[in-house]
């Protein structure tokens, strides 16, 4: 009875279920996969316990461990990704730079910076000045029996005379009485005169702005001693008195 069990079951037909066994040439590429992951793995382990202790280094102490087993089949063609090799990588590429394009840029921003400037200059600039640096010494009115239609500013010889305001020079040179003389009109119509100086440096014609040297204190023509003789003729002509027209614009003497 027995012996017939034993008789059947060697007879037993294999299963059609059942995949067959894989082919030796794999069985070998797995076996030596397995075999390789298991040799970086302790090497790894070696070179970690090595690290910790005291020695000497050795030839094994220089492989590098892999990072994990897929490392390892990869190595060796099998297993991980099987699609093909990886593909290139893409790097970004600097955008080339026009040199005349970024020279243009720069140069328009200068200007545009200039022109800001300028115009805070203009506005921050005085518009209305005293015509002279010395001392007050005469004012507006009758002195020794006549009319003294300005004002005297008196000064040592070469101190400078500027604009009192923006305008044109309408005449600059010889004047009788005055010596030499500059006369400038401004935009609503009202002159200026500047008279007895030593030099002028202005020319008929010529844009000043407030402030602008224009000449140097003199003793010339009717004169007791250097000094700058000012005067303001309003659009009319008439000539007014210069002190309280420079006190409206904010300048005291």
């Amino acid at each position: 009875m027995l012996d017939e069990a034993v008789t059947r079951a060697s007879v037993r037909p294999v299963s059609t279920h059942r995949l067959p066994p894989p082919p030796s040439a794999l069985r070998g590429r797995i076996v030596i996969a397995a075999v390789a992951v298991g040799a970086f793995a302790a090497a790894g382990a070696g070179q970690t316990l090595q690290a910790v202790g005291a020695g000497s280094s050795t030839e094994a102490d220089e492989v590098t461990p892999l990072a994990n087993t897929s490392d390892g089949a990869a190595a060796f063609g099998v297993g991980g990704n099987n699609a093909g090799p990886a593909a290139p990588q893409v790097l970004p590429v600097a955008k080339l730079v026009d040199p005349s394009a970024e020279a243009s840029k720069l140069a328009k921003s200068q200007r545009i910076t200039e022109k800001r400037e300028a115009a805070e200059a203009e506005a921050k600039r005085p518009k209305v000045v005293r015509p002279a640096p010395g001392v007050f010494t005469s004012g507006y009115g009758g002195r020794w029996g006549e009319m003294h239609y300005g004002i005297d500013i008196a000064g040592p010889i070469g101190d400078p005379i500027y604009a009192a305001a923006d305008g044109v020079v309408i005449e600059a040179g010889p004047a009788s009485g005055f010596g030499l003389w500059v006369k400038i009109e401004h935009a609503d119509g009202t002159v200026t005169v500047y008279g007895h100086m030593d030099t002028f440096s202005v020319q008929k014609g010529q844009q000043v702005t407030a402030g602008e040297q224009i000449a140097r204190v003199g003793n010339r023509g009717f004169s007791t001693g250097p000094h700058l003789h000012f005067e303001v003729w309003n659009p009319s002509g008439m000539k007014i008195n210069p002190l309280p027209w420079l006190n409206e614009r904010g300048v005291t003497l």
